[in-house]
């Protein structure tokens, strides 16, 4: 029995050695990766969005080069954190180039291509609303709004291929759609009697520094109640 026993205990140990020095890491890199991802997840649905974002980038430090489609998943995750943390700006950046490198991967999931593209269309809405009250002239702010219609007109045309829902969801992007297009058609002076949506608070567009906030024409006066002539706010592409 003894023999057996350090027969077996032999084999064991270089066994041991090989998984510590290959599968090993590999597998704690993943626990760590997961453990981010956990808290990311319950910060986000506590609407704790700056430990969110840091949890989120943590994970995607940690993912493997060749987990393509996770670390876009992740990335997707991060911008949308972002853009709930006051940094609407670098979410937008990310979000765009994440879109444009999966429109450019020919085996590209069509419904993950969805998410990003929402999420897109947000950013671009929001960026408009905070370019708008910080003074950007038309030629600014214009391609960016135009960029939103753009893409929630897409996602409205292409909400049939999603199956079920699909009239639900259609409806939605048609309505966000709408909300783009009030949104440029819209007096400054309207849109500052607005709350500012959470997605601008404490952002700046990068365009601001030279500016002061627009003001309304001579005469005209800002509303105190702005519902009738309200942008309305798209639903955010959460990504999740």
């Amino acid at each position: 029995m003894k023999r057996w026993f350090l027969c077996l205990w032999l084999l064991a140990a270089p066994a041991a050695a090989a998984y510590h020095y290959s599968a090993g890491p590999a597998h704690m890199q993943m626990d760590s990766v997961n453990a981010h991802l956990n808290a990311a997840h319950q910060m986000a649905e506590d609407e704790i969005w700056g430990p969110a974002v840091q949890h989120f980038q943590q994970a995607l430090d940690n993912l493997p080069a060749e987990a393509i489609q996770q670390q876009r998943e992740v990335r997707l995750e991060l911008a949308t954190a972002k853009m709930k943390a006051s940094q609407l700006p670098e979410s937008h950046a990310e979000l765009k180039t994440l879109l444009d490198e999966i429109l450019q991967d020919p085996n590209r999931d069509p419904a993950f291509e969805v998410r990003v593209r929402e999420s897109m269309a947000s950013a671009q809405f929001y960026m408009t609303w905070l370019m708008r009250l910080e003074g950007a002239t038309r030629e600014e702010w214009e391609p960016e709004i135009e960029s939103a219609r753009q893409n929630f007109r897409i996602l409205a045309e292409q909400a049939a291929a999603l199956g079920t829902d699909a009239d639900k969801v259609a409806m939605k992007q048609k309505e966000n759609l709408e909300a783009s297009i009030r949104l440029a058609r819209m007096e400054i002076s309207d849109l500052q009697g607005m709350p500012l949506p959470r997605q601008c608070k404490g952002c700046c567009s990068g365009k601001c520094a030279s500016r002061k906030p627009g003001k309304p024409k001579e005469g005209q006066k800002s509303p105190k109640d702005a519902r009738g002539a309200s942008a309305g706010e798209p639903a955010d592409g959460s990504g999740s």
